[in-house]
């Protein structure tokens, strides 16, 4: 689970320091005040994780990708050419980790529950962008691979705090060359050194991070009459949940259930999914059914009432198949995984999106996924509030912001909950005036009368 993320100079962000990540992490805010830059900044780390490019040391996307974000001068905060982008993340991991001395093969070094990994970027004055400083913090430790002088393709490797140190192998001292994309140590590291092997288990703990962080946007493919499967397994719905049948087909055929809590009876993905729906509000019932024997297509039947007939997802209100993929991602994708959700609450009635953090809950409690949702929906934070007040989570298992836009870029604002749910800090015109408003249908209605 990510805990922690700082990162100055990223687009409209000149600055955010120690942001803490919690179980079920909200962001707020109005629109263009920064909400969608947090996620992005997660989302260009994944897909250059993913690239296939080892020398490419950030993949700012295409059309295609996860986020499309230009390049390096887009990105870098007032579009500086001399500036450095800087951001840090702290992650538990999922289990603890030991680190083998390399040169005895028995002794442990450290074993950690957690990790830290920094990371500085900038242009290397020919327009070509370059990992200024990379490092992994364990536990007291600090492992750096740094660039030597303010230009150049030649980096040193270091611990900058007491404890362990590398040796070098008896020989010619060489530099070492650049990293691999923005977090990987060069190959040369494991040849040049005797004891620095235990490094490419962080770099692998890093990566292991973002296979587990999942994302959907805020934009859902529309409702179809039916499907085409071919027996795929999707790792995920898709930026717009395009593949959500595909995933529910695919848990129905490798036959995998869900618990839904301590002592209750496990379900499969489409009764999961199934009893939401119902819980929602949204519909009775709901199946994946074969259109016809010999054929791969398949059909998203509703069933709206006990009395009434089923009928094609296509037929009811566009809610459903918005939600669809939302409920999908989240029972769907493993245990301990890291979703990111952009605007799940679009086209769904308020007290869906009330309950929506009612699924969040659910799938952080008996399933340990960590939920970063990105959100204009007053219902879904008052329902976070209550969940608080009546004990079925805790303060420290939300971390609620609001982002706002100011003559120097974004801020962000911790929300402050107590135990009994309220907000300490309300910001001035949260989600709107609410009281102005009604001040307004006041004042109009007593200026009617009198005219009347």
């Amino acid at each position: 689970m990510l805990t922690q993320l700082s990162v100055d100079n990223f687009k409209s962000w000149k600055e955010i320091s120690a942001m803490r990540l919690a179980p079920i992490t909200g962001l707020f805010g109005t629109n263009s005040s920064g909400k969608t830059s947090i996620l992005q900044l997660l989302l260009m780390l994944k897909q250059t994780i993913e690239s296939s490019d080892r020398a490419q040391v950030l993949e700012f996307g295409d059309e295609k990708s996860l986020t499309n974000l230009g390049s390096f001068r887009d990105v870098v905060y007032q579009h500086e050419k001399t500036a450095s982008i800087d951001f840090s993340l702290n992650w538990n991991l999922p289990k603890p980790l030991a680190i083998k001395d390399p040169e005895t093969k028995t002794n442990t070094l450290l074993t950690t529950d957690r990790l830290g990994f920094r990371c500085t970027l900038g242009e290397n004055g020919s327009d070509r962008l370059t990992v200024l400083r990379l490092e992994y913090d364990v536990n007291e430790n600090r492992f750096v691979l740094k660039r030597k002088g303010q230009s150049g393709t030649k980096y040193e490797l270091l611990n900058e705090n007491e404890g362990i140190r590398f040796r070098r192998t008896q020989g010619r001292v060489w530099d070492l060359p650049s990293p691999i994309k923005f977090y990987g140590f060069p190959d040369q590291t494991y040849a040049y050194y005797q004891n620095a092997g235990f490094l490419a288990d962080l770099q692998l703990e890093f990566e292991r991070l973002f296979d587990r962080l999942y994302y959907l946007g805020p934009l859902r493919e529309f409702p179809q009459r039916h499907y085409g499967w071919k027996g795929s397994e999707p790792a995920d719905m898709g930026r717009r949940g395009e593949r959500v049948v595909d995933a529910l087909l695919a848990s129905r055929q490798r036959g995998a259930y869900i618990s839904p809590g301590k002592k209750k009876k496990k379900q499969t993905l489409e009764e999961r999914v199934a009893f939401w729906l119902k819980e929602l509000g949204l519909i009775y019932d709901f199946k994946v059914s074969l259109i016809a024997e010999g054929n791969n297509l398949y059909e998203v039947r509703v069933q709206k009432a006990a009395a009434s007939a089923d009928v094609l997802i296509t037929d009811v209100g566009f809610g459903v198949s918005q939600v669809l993929p939302v409920l999908v991602l989240c029972y769907y994708v493993p245990q301990g995984s890291i979703i990111l959700l952009e605007q799940p609450e679009i086209h769904l009635h308020p007290s869906v999106q009330s309950g929506l953090a009612d699924v969040f809950i659910d799938v952080m409690q008996n399933r340990d996924v960590q939920i970063v949702v990105e959100s204009h929906s007053e219902h879904l934070l008052r329902r976070l509030q209550r969940r608080v007040a009546d004990e079925t989570i805790g303060p420290k298992e939300t971390a609620l912001y609001f982002c706002e836009m100011s003559s120097t870029g974004s801020s962000l604002t911790t929300l402050n909950v107590d135990l009994f749910g309220n907000i300490k800090n309300w910001p001035k015109d949260f989600f709107g005036d609410e009281l102005g408003e009604m001040a307004a249908i006041t004042k109009a209605a007593m200026v009617r009368r009198q005219a009347q």
